[in-house]
């Protein structure tokens, strides 16, 4: 059988809504972050927002949270801290975040605040990565014994949590007579819209599996 135990499917499925619950909080508290720097230093937000996923741009805010705190830092200091976790963008990302510093001059009231927010979000953004790496290394040793996953992860596109989430939701596909039964399943077979003698061309259903 291309099953997995009932314990190990079980498991497997906890672990991965797990998962998508610490990846929407990841999430959230992101956001958050990059609504508090494009409020008060929009050009400190392009360089920082689409990096929070790095560890150490989260280190880094955990310890200087606001334009002020990070230019008085300093340029070289902030290379030294940085380097030991991120040896290949410690230059460019501090060099890009100075950029950004010397791009606004005014300071908008209440810009001080972010000494106080973006560390304790920035700290919070850390441990939910860091839950979310140690589940993957869990979720990924029970994908080990399944006969599929090494199908699935070779596939462009598909890492250990996607074929996780395949997985626990479809199983070995066994359930599903056929590509298209599951196609349909899985909100992605289209469907052709007709009323009276008129044919509307085929869209996208509105059912089937959203998550999936």
């Amino acid at each position: 059988t291309l099953g997995l135990t009932d314990e190990a499917t079980a498991e497997l499925t906890m672990l991965v809504g797990f998962d998508q619950d610490l990846a929407g909080e990841a999430n959230r508290t992101s956001n958050r972050i990059r609504g508090l720097l494009t409020q008060f230093h929009p050009s400190l937000e392009r360089v920082l927002g689409s990096r929070l996923d790095h560890p150490a741009v989260t280190w880094l805010l955990e310890r200087h949270g606001s334009p002020q705190a990070l230019r008085k830092a300093g340029r070289r200091k902030l290379v030294e801290v940085v380097r030991p976790r991120a040896p290949r963008m410690a230059e460019r990302l501090v060099d890009d975040i100075f950029t950004a510093l010397d791009e606004q001059t005014v300071v908008v009231p209440g810009t001080g605040t972010l000494d106080v927010i973006v560390p304790s979000l920035a700290k919070s953004l850390a441990a939910v990565h860091e839950q979310r790496r140690s589940l993957e290394t869990r979720i990924e040793a029970l994908l080990e014994v399944h006969p599929l996953s090494q199908v699935l992860t070779s596939m462009p596109g598909i890492g250990v949590r996607t074929a996780a989430v395949l997985l626990a939701t479809v199983g070995d596909g066994s359930s599903f007579p056929t590509a298209a039964h599951l196609a349909s399943y899985a909100g992605l077979a289209p469907a052709t819209r007709q009323s009276g003698t008129s044919i509307h061309g085929e869209h996208a259903p509105r059912g089937g599996n959203r998550q999936l």
